[in-house]
């Protein structure tokens, strides 16, 4: 990872946290967006920098802004002078049930678990054909088995699961392209349909019987980085076995 840049969307909590210092601890320079979570970028920015100076930076940017996506690539290339990987992990998660869904919620949801990673794959693909780079989403294990009430957050899934594997095709042979699905790993914050029950019958349907850590999946985008340079047009399922006991 040495000398790589790469740009993590969502990268100031949970998962994306995890995976700005598992990459950071192997070398790279990390470039963390954010919208809204400024103090966590700041204060994930300050402690990688404390461990490695000028190694982290902060982009700042609202995914659901269509002028916005060249922009972000841009800044992150203007932070260290190159972009080898996009990883696309920011994410909207809520329910939407059928007969509750609002325009408002498609736009949100497709818009950030979609769009957001196709454009952006878009504006960086010069940048990381350059560097013969890679870029992998964060899908989920719902993109093949739905979760009920959750209609439009599990499409988006699914079209993040095809968008891997068509810009494969389409990126190939100078970009890989990659996904990493997690199972259930970090809880969603301030949902009350996830109490302790509803994990409890969650992680019951894992083969390991126990929730994954946010490292886990950190430790998945690494190997795709790092470890895997016959390996592209790839969903890789980090979830326990949940997804083969559904």
């Amino acid at each position: 990872m040495q000398g790589k840049t790469i740009l993590i969307t969502g990268g100031a909590k949970r998962v994306g946290a995890a995976i700005a210092r598992r990459l950071h601890r192997e070398g790279a320079s990390i470039a963390i967006h954010y919208r809204s979570s400024e103090g966590e970028a700041k204060a994930l920015a300050a402690e990688l920098n404390l461990q490695r100076p000028d190694s982290a930076a902060l982009v700042k940017g609202d995914l659901l802004d269509p002028a916005g996506y060249s922009r972000i690539i841009a800044d992150a290339v203007g932070l260290f002078g190159h972009l080898d990987v996009l990883i696309n992990n920011a994410s909207s998660f809520y329910p939407t049930a059928v007969g509750e869904i609002s325009e408002k919620d498609w736009h949100d949801l497709i818009g950030t678990n979609l769009k957001a990673p196709l454009f952006l794959s878009q504006a960086a693909a010069p940048q990381l054909r350059k560097r013969h780079g890679c870029i992998v989403n964060i899908a989920d294990i719902h993109a093949e088995r739905p979760m009920k009430a959750y209609v439009v957050y599990s499409i988006a899934k699914a079209g993040l699961v095809a968008l891997t594997k068509s810009l494969a095709h389409e990126l190939g042979p100078e970009v890989r392209v990659n996904a990493v699905s997690p199972g259930p790993i970090a809880w969603p914050e301030d949902d009350p349909k996830f109490d302790e029950l509803e994990r409890r019958r969650i992680i019951s349907h894992t083969l390991l019987k126990r929730a994954g850590d946010p490292d886990d999946i950190a430790r998945a985008v690494c190997y795709l980085i790092k470890d895997a340079p016959y390996v592209t047009g790839t969903v890789l399922p980090v979830d326990g076995g949940r997804s083969a006991s559904l």
